[in-house]
């Protein structure tokens, strides 16, 4: 084999290694830069938000904050996951974003680094999601697109940024799934 070869192999066994089979083998940082694994959040119900601070959809921080204290007692959980990729309406830093939505809107629930969900950089966690291989394939279409996500880790639904968090499609299958043991 000659270099060129061997460094083509190097790079496919790289790919195949990076792409991730389940969300509990997906690292991700927290807002405030702590690496966490995904599996912290096994056996519960999640809740996948981009999220972003000055988009019309913005207000739905107060909807995902309201669903997440409602059933976080039955093992749900809501993870936002800021992104500049949408007109640019994501443009603070992770301390910017934090103080906004605990000031604005009191959010609890986890917050992460901002993020890449589509296109060459795209994260990890947002390949698994909307990647080709995934049952929910295609591009993140706008800030606060929603993925709802099984204890036992599979996908359950994609949900558009005009779904609400407390919408009757929406909190229906989070309590279907909640009571899914």
């Amino acid at each position: 084999m000659n270099m060129k070869q061997i460094l083509l192999l190097i790079i496919m066994s790289l790919g195949i290694s990076a792409h991730a089979e389940s969300i509990y083998d997906i690292s991700v940082k927290t807002i405030d830069a702590k690496t966490v694994k995904l599996d912290e959040y096994k056996n519960k119900v999640i809740l996948v938000v981009n999220v972003a601070s000055q988009c019309g959809y913005t207000p739905q921080y107060d909807g995902l904050e309201s669903i997440y204290e409602k059933y976080k007692s039955q093992g749900f959980v809501v993870l936002g996951f800021p992104c500049n990729q949408f007109g640019e309406q994501e443009p603070g830093t992770n301390e910017e974003i934090k103080a906004f939505c605990s000031s604005k809107f009191n959010v609890k629930f986890p917050l992460f680094d901002k993020i890449e969900v589509n296109g060459t950089n795209r994260h990890p966690l947002y390949t698994l999601l909307a990647g080709k291989s995934s049952v929910f394939a295609g591009d993140i279409t706008w800030n606060f697109n929603k993925f709802l996500i099984g204890r036992d880790g599979k996908m359950i639904m994609r949900y558009d940024s005009s779904i609400t968090p407390e919408s009757k499609e929406l909190t229906e299958a989070i309590e279907q799934a909640l009571n899914k043991k």
